[in-house]
């Protein structure tokens, strides 16, 4: 075998951009290949040599978002929950907390609960929730109200919580949802985990396990939007309720109002559906599956068992951020944040020729936002339960293949006739531009609801949720029959998330629409 110094001092040919060249290494590379250099004799440094090293930056997110890791694992040893940041310096986003369960009622219903994905039902369920205002003798004056994925019954304050609720400014005297004129009841979804039963409940199957108890993880039913609404229905019934005066929603229960009307026309007088759709999109489905995406990937996910360890903490920032993105808009941003970056003092500023050094870090103002929308939501809210519920949003589908491939029928002696015979023909509605290619099939499956006064609210900057869906739902109940839907587009910078701020236009249209 030739030597290195053989083949090295050959003559290699070279290819630098398309011409072969050749390079005859140094004489004194030559030389230390060979042998034959006096290595005492060492030359002076090169200017190259002369150099310092350059440290590497600093990373003060990371550093606290390792603490804050560790803080919750310590908290988990020593068996008391892990705190979350309660700043409220978040601009106008609304309150998200964790509800104490002696704030809120619970409806147990003991008795099995068929749902649509699962082979087998759910052996019982719990539902929690709070209710405003005072139900009439004869029971025809209630409300209810849907929430959106990630809310708890707490809409608004009451005697038991006198914390603000995530609807507060739209539930009380004079206000959209007036507790002198209705009954307001809202409850924490079938799947959540604010008092109702979800993956975070214990499963009724391993109470007398040797292991003892434990919760049911991802051994929870997949459910869907309809699961949902008829566990609320049962509420209903425990109540004395036979019929709603409205069936109330935005985002997620703006799908849970449509989809209350559909399943039990005779029980839902009114339907106000704001910032919604008939039918999830490929869009909002793509977004939804990022944030399931990076919470899997966590290793503390551990495929939904972590109850009893470290919950994924960072997955679950990480999917609040991406969600945060999808609530707001850009033109709200350019507003309240600009390119503006995070003031330090003087002292802790870098500079380099006199120019600020900027940070890996948050540093400008819209990333803190966003590190501060991750952080404070991480562990107010169920992994576990953001998966199904969000799932259950992709889901949805009112359009009649949809229904007919879920065997879904509405139930009561109001429900239309199914007889296609006695279905008249779709007919599109005028466009400047070709409507989607489902819409008839929507407008088919929206047959139930042509009974039914519907309010439908869009807004223009909404980007989970874009205005054309809301357009499109309006669009569908006419072509179905629907004599009596109230359409209004808002403007705003608020995106989806204009149904919890803005109270002059959205409670404006509301009260007005239900009285």
């Amino acid at each position: 075998m030739a030597s290195l110094a053989a083949r090295l001092t050959t003559r290699a040919p070279l290819r630098i951009a398309g011409r072969r060249m050749y390079h005859k290494p140094s004489s004194r590379a030559a030389s230390v290949l060979s042998g034959s250099l006096n290595t005492s004799q060492s030359p002076p440094p090169s200017p190259l040599e002369e150099i310092p090293s350059r440290q590497a930056l600093s990373f003060p997110c990371v550093d606290a978002h390792a603490q804050r890791q560790s803080k919750i694992e310590s908290a988990l040893l020593n068996s008391f929950a892990p705190s979350c940041s309660t700043s409220s310096d978040t601009g106008p986003e609304p309150p998200y907390a964790r509800p104490n369960p002696s704030s809120y009622k619970v409806y147990n219903h003991n008795q099995p609960f068929p749902l649509i994905y699962s082979a087998d039902p759910l052996p019982s369920f719990d539902i929690a929730y709070e209710t405003w205002g005072t139900l009439s003798p004869a029971k025809d004056n209630a409300i209810l109200l849907h929430t959106g994925l990630s809310a708890s019954s707490h809409a608004a304050s009451t005697a038991a919580n006198p914390a603000p609720g995530w609807w507060e400014k739209f539930i009380g005297p004079g206000k959209a949802l007036d507790t002198n004129e209705f009954f307001v009841i809202c409850t924490n979804v079938l799947g959540g985990c604010y008092g109702s039963t979800g993956p975070s409940s214990v499963d009724p199957s391993t109470l007398n396990s040797q292991d003892g108890p434990s919760n049911y993880a991802t051994k929870f039913p997949l459910l869907s939007v309809f699961d949902m609404v008829e566990a609320q229905f049962h509420l209903l019934d425990h109540l004395g309720i036979d019929k709603l005066y409205a069936s109330v929603g935005s985002s997620m229960g703006a799908m849970q109002s449509l989809a209350a009307g559909w399943l039990h026309p005779g029980r839902v007088g009114k339907i106000v559906s704001i910032s919604g759709t008939g039918r999830s999109s490929p869009s909002s489905i793509a977004m939804r599956y990022a944030q399931r995406s990076i919470l899997m990937a966590d290793p503390n996910w551990n495929k939904g068992f972590y109850y009893d360890k470290s919950p994924p903490h960072t997955g679950m920032k990480l999917a609040r951020q991406i969600g945060t993105i999808t609530y707001r808009s850009g033109p709200e941003w350019e507003q309240r944040f600009g390119r503006q970056v995070r003031t330090l003092p003087e002292s802790e500023t870098p500079r380099a020729n006199g120019v600020r050094v900027p940070a890996l870090c948050p540093d400008f103002l819209i990333e803190t936002y966003l590190d501060h929308q991750g952080e404070s939501f991480c562990l107010k809210y169920d992994a576990n339960s953001l998966i199904y519920i969000s799932k259950a949003m992709d889901l949805f589908d009112m359009t009649q293949t949809a229904m007919d491939e879920l065997k879904l029928a509405p139930s009561g002696k109001h429900a239309p006739s199914q007889n296609p015979d006695n279905i008249p023909p779709i007919s599109l509605p005028l466009r400047m531009s070709p409507p989607p290619s489902y819409l008839a099939d929507l407008a088919q499956g929206f047959r139930p609801l042509k009974n039914t006064p519907t309010l439908i609210l869009g807004v223009q900057s909404d980007f989970l949720f874009p205005v054309e869906q809301q357009r499109e739902v309006a669009d569908a109940l006419k072509m179905a029959g629907n004599k009596d839907v109230v359409y209004y587009e808002l403007g705003g910078v608020w995106g989806h998330d204009t149904f919890l701020i803005d109270v002059q236009n959205v409670g404006g249209a509301i009260r007005g629409f239900l009285s």
